[in-house]
Parts: structure tokens; C-alpha cells; sequence
């Protein structure tokens, strides 16, 4: 057997100031008698941070950093994501997925800034996030000591976590009243375990935060235009706005109209499936306004390849290979076709429903035109050229008939 590793000096701990996180502070003090400095991330989870550090500090943290990362989530991880149309398994637009890369890259940061020798995290052994975190951390640093409590204590439950927090006096958000986890950022808020285990269960409705109920949603529906600039969302109904007032823009629209909301039994890599109930109100308006665009100025085998990349892509952010030279890779040749997206959509949010109402590219982006696409009399399109194209096409197929295959 290896030998046993000495205790570390250090630990630098993605703190969130949930129930998990909250428990493995005083767990890991408790447990090797070293520092415990509570890292939190500031990627638009909308909480009282400041709350969140005297937590972290009542807990027995030794230091507390807060870093504001929300620019650079919707700048570099949000905004490339909805370039590449990613979507994991035809619902889940990647919130949670695309949040942790960040976080785990500032953690290293920050570990590298207080002199720290070991990282931790809150993610279960049968979860998505431990993958997420970890390959983050890796990516950094390879030779990074990981504690991950939740493979190696003894408590086997959150109802372990909780019964742990009371004796310690580590006040917990999961009571009775709210039996679900939920985690919010930015782009997201999502709800997993719990009540929600049974994917039979219909999600409580009092359980949303971004989004009214579409039942309650206003009557009228509302029309929003959107601005893509190569690429980018930049501007909402004619105003520029910086990435991450942009976004916040989108959900607060989004949201009123009750647009945005998913519920997914999704795989997870470990090789489970998991029901997820997800809120995306912004991310949704966004995506729909990109594939708008793209409509116009897209070349129809360019965007045929980039469909045909889109599982790719959103598997390896799912699976948190968004550091890989393979996700890297791909997002170079995404982005290298997206130099070109330029224009406006327009989308009517009413009672849940996002839909496309008009699209146009900006000036000499645009790849529909009028003259070619008319049903009526044109100077351009020689119609009897479709029966030679056609007589082509159908080759293969004549041939097989002649041979009596099929």
C-alpha cells in the first residue's frame, strides 16, 4: 500500500455556504487540523455574499475570498456555448456544467495565491460536479492534492449532513419546506434530489425563482430583438449592454413571461440517470435569437457540421472536459464560423413559449436572398437546371432500381 499522506497545511474549499460545503468545512478542520480558507465564486447565484463569508468565518474558516467572476462566465464559458448551439441531450443548456470549469480554474488561483497545498470541494461521488471540478483542477495543476469528503467520510446521506450540521450548530438551508438541492447561477438555477427523485413527481411550484408560473404569466406576449455581433449577443431591443447585464437583461424578460423552464432525466457520466428541473429564461431568448441568425448567414454545409458537432461539444462540457484540447479545438472552428453571425432576431415570448417571429443579417452577412428564394418571376434561377441536378442526385437510387436491390 502507499504510504499515507501527511496532513495538509492548507486547503483552499469551494464554499457556497450550502449544506454540503458548510458541513465539509467543519469537517475537514475537524479531520486533518489544518487552515480551511473558504473560496467562493461570485458567478451571479444572487445570494448575500457577504452573509456567505460570516458563515464560512462562524464555521471555522481561517481566511474567506470572494472573487467576482461573473464577466468572464458569460464572456468566455456562456456566450461560446451558445455559438455552439450546445444543448445536452435535446433539453439542458449546460448552466451548472459550464459554471464549474471557472470556478475550479479561480480555486487554483486562489490556492496558488495563499500558498495552499490541497483543494476541496462539495460534490458527491455520484455526481457530474466531482468530474467537473477535478478535471479543472488537473487541467492547472497535475500534481494537486484533491480532497473529495464525500468519497471518503463516513456520513452516507444528506440526512447524515444535516443531523451533522445540528450537532455542530452549522445552520442548513434544506428543511422540510424546501426538500431539494438547488444551485444558481447567472445563466441558471437548478433543482436536483429530494422530492424530485421521482421522476414521476410534478416539481412544486412554489419551487421556482427565475420564472413565474406561464399559467400566471402575462396575457399580451411580448416581442424581443436581440443584436448578434460574430457571434456575440450584444444588444437587446437596440441597447448595448456588456455580457453580463446583457443576460440579466434577457432573464428578467424571459423570466416575467415564464420562458426558460426544463425538466430532464438526463444521463449523467458516471452512468446514472438523474432528474434535473432546470430554469434558464435568458440562456433560452439567446439561443433561439443565435439559431435565427445563423438561418441567414450560415452556409448550409457549414451548419449542417456544426449540428452534427453539437452532442460533441455539449457531452464535453457535461462531462467537464470544457479544458480539453478537444473542446478547445472545436470551439476555434465554432467560433471561426461564427465570424460571420451578424444580424437580429426577433422572438415573442407569451406563457412559456419563446418563438421566432423575423430574422435579418447585418449589412453583407446575409446569405438569403430575395432574387434567388422568389416563387415569383426572376432574372437569376434558370428552372430547367433542376432537372439535370435532379437526374444527378437520383443516380445512385436509378442504379439500385436497375439492379433490383431493395
Amino acid at each position: 500500500m502507499p504510504a499515507a499522506q501527511p496532513n495538509p497545511r492548507k486547503i483552499v474549499l469551494a464554499y457556497s455556504g450550502g449544506l454540503d460545503t458548510s458541513v465539509i468545512m467543519r469537517w475537514l478542520i475537524d479531520t486533518y487540523h489544518a487552515e480551511v480558507v473558504a473560496f467562493c465564486a461570485d458567478v451571479g447565484q444572487g445570494e448575500d455574499l457577504d452573509a456567505v463569508a460570516k458563515k464560512a468565518r462562524d464555521t471555522g474558516a481561517s481566511q474567506v475570498i470572494v472573487r467576482d467572476v461573473r464577466e468572464a462566465f458569460v464572456r468566455d464559458y456562456v456566450f461560446p456555448a451558445i455559438r455552439a448551439a450546445a444543448v445536452y441531450e435535446g433539453y439542458y443548456l449546460l448552466g451548472t456544467a459550464l459554471a464549474r470549469p471557472i470556478i475550479a480554474k479561480t480555486q487554483m488561483e486562489v490556492l496558488k495565491d495563499v500558498g495552499g497545498d490541497a483543494v476541496s470541494h462539495g460534490a458527491t461521488g455520484k455526481g457530474n460536479d466531482q468530474v467537473r471540478f477535478e478535471l479543472g483542477y488537473y487541467a492547472f495543476d497535475p500534481s494537486v492534492r484533491v480532497i473529495a469528503p464525500w468519497r471518503i467520510w463516513d456520513l452516507r446521506s444528506r440526512s447524515d449532513c444535516v443531523a451533522y450540521a445540528e450537532k455542530h450548530g452549522i445552520p442548513v438551508p434544506v428543511t422540510p419546506k424546501r426538500p431539494y438541492s438547488t444551485d444558481r447561477n447567472l445563466l441558471h438555477v437548478s433543482f436536483e434530489g429530494g422530492v424530485l427523485e421521482d421522476p414521476w413527481a410534478e416539481p412544486p411550484p412554489d419551487m421556482f425563482q427565475m420564472t413565474a408560473d406561464p399559467r400566471q404569466a402575462p396575457d399580451k406576449p411580448q416581442s424581443v430583438e436581440v443584436e448578434i455581433d460574430r457571434g456575440v449577443p450584444v444588444a437587446i431591443d437596440g441597447e448595448r449592454l456588456a455580457p453580463v447585464a446583457l443576460l440579466a437583461r434577457a432573464n428578467d424578460i424571459a423570466g416575467k413571461h415564464g420562458v426558460g423552464r426544463v425538466d430532464i432525466v438526463e444521463n449523467r457520466f458516471v452512468g446514472t440517470k438523474s432528474r434535473g428541473v432546470y430554469e434558464t429564461p435568458g440562456g433560452t431568448i439567446l439561443h433561439a435569437a443565435m439559431r435565427a441568425v445563423e438561418q441567414v448567414t450560415y452556409d448550409r454545409e457549414m451548419l449542417r457540421l456544426r449540428d452534427r458537432l453539437v452532442p460533441e461539444y455539449a457531452g464535453l462540457v457535461y462531462n467537464g472536459f470544457w479544458f480539453a484540447p478537444e473542446r478547445k479545438a472545436l470551439q476555434a472552428l465554432i467560433d471561426r464560423m461564427s465570424e460571420h453571425t451578424s444580424g437580429t432576431a426577433r422572438v415573442s415570448l407569451y406563457k412559456g413559449s419563446c418563438r421566432i417571429t423575423g430574422r435579418k443579417a447585418a449589412e453583407g452577412q446575409g446569405l438569403y436572398r430575395p432574387e434567388f428564394a422568389t416563387f415569383e418571376r426572376d432574372e437569376v434561377y434558370d428552372q430547367r437546371d433542376a432537372d439535370g441536378f435532379i437526374r444527378l442526385q437520383a443516380l445512385r437510387l436509378r442504379i439500385r432500381a436497375l439492379v433490383g436491390l431493395d
